[in-house]
């Protein structure tokens, strides 16, 4: 049964809990990871990129000159795409990008992720993290004292504006709730700062 110190606010261990294996000691399955990081960023394209065809640039309805005896090479439209102004041929028009994957398959990635974070100790959980009022002072002293540099995510059981709001201005730092979390925010952060109560929760919903 895998184990984890439980910090408080101020970087002090006050505790020990146990994981459950079927998450934190689940077999490594690197395909599925690469598949569901793959398709998360697929999903995240918009897919508005657009580009007019000859037929949809404006002009171009006259032929510029007469077809023989200017010496010049014939066309048809000041709109061909081989004229300046003309138009694209083979561009890009408006898609639909997302990729639809099992809930199995996500799951086992999940599971794949929140295992590796677990055996590079890049996990930290909190006893509590509850703020009645915004303050990016508060969460700036919160990984000072959990001494985390760089990436971070802050992973709550429950939505927390004041949580959101605390750290959406600091760079590299962001938040999410238990029930939501996906293998690319967990891969992504440095550190997984979880609160007791968002261990159980993750637990709850994806053993």
């Amino acid at each position: 049964m895998p184990k984890i110190a439980v910090h408080n606010s101020k970087g002090e261990q006050v505790g020990e809990m146990e994981l459950n294996p079927a998450i934190f000691a689940a077999p490594v399955n690197e395909a599925a990871v690469h598949e569901v990081v793959v398709a998360y960023l697929a999903n995240q394209r918009r897919g508005t990129a657009s580009t007019k065809t000859r037929g949809m640039v404006r002009g171009g309805g006259r032929k510029p000159w007469r077809q023989k005896g200017t010496g010049r090479a014939r066309h048809g439209s000041i709109r061909s795409p081989i004229w300046t102004g003309g138009g694209t041929v083979f561009g890009p028009h408006p898609r639909d990008y997302s990729v639809r994957l099992p809930k199995k398959l996500k799951r086992v990635a999940l599971r794949s992720a929140l295992t590796t974070k677990y055996n590079n100790n890049e996990i930290i959980v909190l006893d509590q993290l509850s703020m009645e009022t915004p303050r990016t002072k508060d969460v700036v002293q919160l990984l000072k004292n959990l001494k985390v540099e760089g990436k971070a995510v802050l992973i709550t059981a429950d939505p927390s504006p004041a949580v959101y709001k605390s750290a959406r201005n600091i760079p590299g730092v962001s938040t999410g709730i238990a029930d939501n979390i996906n293998t690319y925010q967990v891969l992504n952060s440095g550190s997984l700062i979880l609160t007791r109560d968002a261990v159980a929760r993750i637990e709850e919903v994806f053993a």
